[in-house]
């Protein structure tokens, strides 16, 4: 059962996990940090977000990587936190254990599934804490709830002892309230590069204008403008380039005609983004399925609402006859966009589309939200390159951020760049926001 005290709702059990050799000196020394219940911790079920996991499963018999590697660094561990279930959701409602409650805004989604990961963060009931990210699971809960979250290049970090949801696109994540601690807690999980290279500029910012279309009404929050003024006067207007990333896509990605009118949404407005979005969940389900369909018709779960539907859906799908094409996207993708962004070039896209949802938000409406969300989320995804979620602040009311990407392997390049330009997108978004952000 949920731990439900005081603290949001943000934990399935509290403990302490010391670190076994305490010393000052230590990179996260004095630091507490939050554990998705996704990580298996010596001793503990491993819960995965749904009671008839838990009941399924012995306690684990060892304890991920990701978590010795923060505890030997001087940290120290304070609980298991709410996930979706089955880690298959953004939204952050949990129907068995409750939805951690968003510290930003109390009436909206904390986002998933790393739900309380993020809100312990947000929170202040602990410095830094440990997610996965499969199609968005640390962005999303850290635009949602106003804090800096990292979805590292994929295959970076180890994902062993971690229950996962689909290894073609998972990656173990984190979130902090400050760059330098994000930063500190990337140096020790993925260890920094054996030799740091020179600091460097970016030798492009790319800030499609097609990627900030899809926030439709969120538009007058004027991301788009704070983007590109920031990253003017930090950089020099001449690396600016908004080109729109479709356009580029289609051109680049000769694979993705096939799948444009399959995966269009006309909300998005992006159809080769939305297209880049069908076939990352369309392989992220086939590998689901694999996964989980044997446990899912032999143990019959009881799934929450959402969940459930997708779950079903996942386990009945038959295999897609265009799988191999499906992979030759995935390729030809990565492949354009390291092109495009070499090996000094970021690109800057909303996290997200809009304001977090309302809480039990119409599924009609949300499924909008979705399908607009995963034409960004996938841009990553599906590339497998890193990306960081840096919160701008709060705009009447609800937290926007912004994202960085850049190549895969380029995640001490992508936090070294977002600390030169974060506080140029602060000071520019409380000028552009004034007395009404």
């Amino acid at each position: 059962m949920a731990a439900k005290d005081d603290d949001h709702g943000a934990f399935m059990e509290k403990f302490l996990l010391l670190p076994p050799s305490p010393s000052s000196t230590l990179p996260l020394h004095g630091l507490t940090f939050a554990i998705k219940d996704i990580f298996d911790i010596a001793g503990h079920v491993t819960g995965f977000g749904t009671p008839d996991w838990a009941r399924t499963h012995a306690p684990a018999a060892a304890t991920a990587p990701a978590v010795l590697a923060a505890l030997a660094a001087g940290a120290t561990g304070v609980g298991k936190t709410v996930m979706d279930e089955m880690a298959y959701s953004i939204n952050g409602e949990n129907a068995h254990y409750g939805t951690p409650v968003n510290p930003c805004v109390p009436d909206r989604v904390p986002g998933g599934s790393s739900s309380g990961s993020a809100v312990a963060v947000a929170a202040n009931l602990a410095d830094f804490a440990l997610g996965t990210d499969t199609g968005g699971s640390v962005r999303v809960p850290a635009a949602y709830c106003g804090v800096f979250g990292l979805r590292p290049s994929h295959g970076s970090v180890s994902v062993e002892g971690v229950v996962p949801m689909a290894q073609m696109f998972d990656t173990v994540g984190w979130f902090a309230r400050d760059l330098a601690t994000l930063s500190r807690v990337t140096d020790v999980v993925m260890l920094p590069p054996a030799q740091p290279a020179a600091e460097r500029r970016p030798s492009r910012v790319t800030v499609p204008a097609d990627c900030f279309r899809i926030l439709g009404s969120s538009l007058d929050d004027h991301t788009y403008e704070i983007v590109n003024a920031s990253a003017a006067k930090t950089f020099g207007s001449d690396v600016v380039d908004n080109r729109d990333l479709g356009d580029f896509v289609s051109s680049n990605v000769p694979s993705i005609g096939k799948f444009i009118v399959v995966g269009s949404s006309a909300s998005s407005g992006v159809p080769a983004l939305s297209a880049i979005s069908h076939v990352m969940r369309v392989l992220q389900r086939s590998e689901f399925k694999a996964n989980y369909a044997e446990w899912i018709n032999t143990v019959k779960p009881n799934l929450g609402p959402g969940i459930r539907e997708r779950v079903q859906e996942a386990v009945a799908s038959a295999d897609d006859p265009a799988m191999e094409d499906l992979h030759t996207v995935r390729t030809e993708f990565r492949s354009a966009l390291a092109a495009l962004l070499e090996d000094d070039g970021i690109m800057v896209i909303p996290t997200v589309p809009g304001a977090p949802p309302r809480l039990r938000m119409e599924a009609a409406m949300l499924e909008d939200f979705r399908a607009r969300a995963f034409s960004l989320l996938s841009i990553a995804g599906l590339s497998g390159f890193c990306q960081i979620s840096i919160p701008l602040g709060i705009r009447n009311g609800v937290p926007v951020s912004v994202s960085l990407l850049a190549r895969h392997g380029a995640d001490h390049f992508l936090l070294g760049v977002a600390q030169e330009l974060y506080q140029a997108l602060r000071d520019e978004a409380a000028a552009t926001w004034g007395s009404s952000a």
